[in-house]
């Protein structure tokens, strides 16, 4: 612990913003980062918990080692902080800027609704080391002559490729796209994560031995059988991609989207891919509705404003949460609480307990989203129906599982019922010999620091499936 006092001399204190007129303007990052004297202030708030549930189960997938670096911080020797940062996770700058950070919910000062700013720091320490340096490849000494193919290079796949590599394997990652990332490109807008992250970190594991594939669509443009009849081990990472069905009609019209295509085609006109065999999205000029309330939906919102829409309305089902949680029956779990999105403070309209009843349109486009209130059941109420006009329309509410046509389909690996593969938490292998899966593809929809924790526990357990033994962590 690197000051006892800490955490009673000094108030919590967050990364600023650009102002959202001014952020809107460009698709850049737009946290204004703390001076390094006040993060070692905010690192000193952190306490000497009997015990620190920000590390454990309920605050951090990766399970880093929270107070460890704060004391390292405060103390100076931001070095060693990122030594052991890297420990439990190969891409703190990612979670840095992207993660939800579950653990500042779990932190104890959170009784007080001060928690430390965990995610502040943890970003600092991994800018830190870019910028001194102190992050360059790891390459192996000695090559165990196996091969391992790796399907997808999201957070999962980045993360498995990179612990497989500097044990020595030959590992070949597979990527779908023209890049790198999966939804940490192409996804995720440039404003809450730029690319050159993944770019640097493709440059290091490439210097590691990384081989990457790129513009390869496993189970269309390759064979599954071909990848495993060439490699020691197969380890899908391919995410859950298929959309949740809204079941409304006229989904058809022109102006209605899934959100990823919009988010996606965005994402390419930013990193200066080829969009010419693509029918542009774009919201400038047009009013916007968003329907879905989580993160997607969200960054769905501060790209319509970044592309000039007019207005943006985001629907969401459920009741409006309250200000605060009750901490004596949620914490340290992530609470249900009101939040409020850097997209959605930028001028989004949010309308609580609205269900969408249909999509209006004259000539096959979109010229309105039918909505009525909805009880504590989601079920609609009659007499509160309202027309929202609507040039676009984008359906973000959420994922119903994986792509089974192709990839899947072709391994045999089992799928249950909610169409993900089949596989534990303990050896990640699916019902295939020597075919493993993690992340978004073995779980479910969910966060990067899950896949990233996927990939790493994946990757131990492949090392160990084929040398025996590992020296990996789990």
């Amino acid at each position: 612990m690197g000051k006892v006092t800490g955490f009673l001399e000094y108030d919590r204190q967050e990364q600023k913003y650009q102002l959202a007129g001014d952020r809107i303007r460009h698709f850049r990052e737009f946290t204004l980062p703390l001076e390094e004297r006040d993060i070692k202030k905010q690192a000193a708030r952190c306490m000497d918990c009997g015990i620190p549930f920000c590390h454990g189960p309920t605050g951090c997938p990766v399970h880093n080692q929270i107070p460890d670096w704060n004391e390292l911080v405060y103390s100076g020797g931001w070095e060693d902080a990122l030594r052991n940062l890297h420990s439990t996770n190969n891409f703190p700058e990612f979670t840095g800027r992207i993660c939800p950070a579950p653990c500042e919910e779990a932190c104890t000062l959170n009784l007080e609704n001060m928690p430390v700013t965990i995610k502040t720091i943890e970003q600092a320490i991994a800018d830190k080391g870019w910028q001194q340096g102190w992050i360059v490849p790891e390459p192996s000494k000695a090559r165990t002559g196996k091969r391992i193919a790796i399907i997808g290079s999201g957070p999962a796949g980045l993360a498995a490729a990179q612990q497989l590599a500097r044990v020595g394997h030959d590992v070949h990652l597979y990527e779908r796209e023209a890049r790198a990332g999966g939804l940490l490109r192409y996804g995720i807008p440039d404003f809450k994560m730029e690319k050159r992250h993944i770019d640097r970190r493709v440059t290091q594991m490439e210097a590691e031995g990384v081989t990457f594939h790129y513009n390869v669509n496993v189970g269309v443009t390759v064979p599954f059988a071909k990848l495993a009849a060439e490699h020691d081990a197969v380890l899908m990472t391919g995410g859950a991609e298929a959309p949740r069905d809204p079941g409304l009609p006229d989904t058809n019209l022109g102006g209605v989207h899934y959100a990823m295509p919009y988010l996606t085609q965005q994402n390419k006109r930013s990193g200066g891919e080829d969009l010419a065999k693509v029918t542009p999205i774009l919201a400038g000029g047009k009013h916007v509705v968003v329907i879905g309330g989580g993160d997607t939906a969200s960054d769905c919102v501060g790209t319509a404003f970044r592309q000039g829409a007019l207005s943006v309305t985001q629907l969401d089902i459920r009741p409006m949460a309250p200000q605060l949680e009750d901490k004596l029956t949620v914490w340290p779990y992530w609470p249900t609480k009101f939040r409020t999105s850097s997209s959605q403070a930028e001028g989004a309209e949010r309308e609580f307990q609205a269900a969408t009843l249909g999509l209006e349109g004259r000539n096959g486009r979109l010229t309105g989203v039918k909505c009525a209130r909805v009880d504590e059941k989601r079920k609609p109420i009659p007499g509160t129906e309202f027309t929202l006009p609507a040039d676009l329309c984008f359906l973000a509410i959420g994922f119903a599982g994986s792509l089974i046509e192709g990839m899947i389909e072709q391994s045999g690996a089992a799928v249950d019922k909610r169409a993900n593969v089949v596989a534990n938490e303990t050896d990640y292998r699916t019902s295939v010999d020597k075919v493993f899966v993690a992340g978004d593809m073995r779980r479910g929809q969910s966060l990067v620091v899950w896949a990233i924790r996927e990939g790493r526990q994946a990757a131990h357990a492949i090392d160990k499936q084929l040398m025996g033994e590992t020296i990996l962590p789990m």
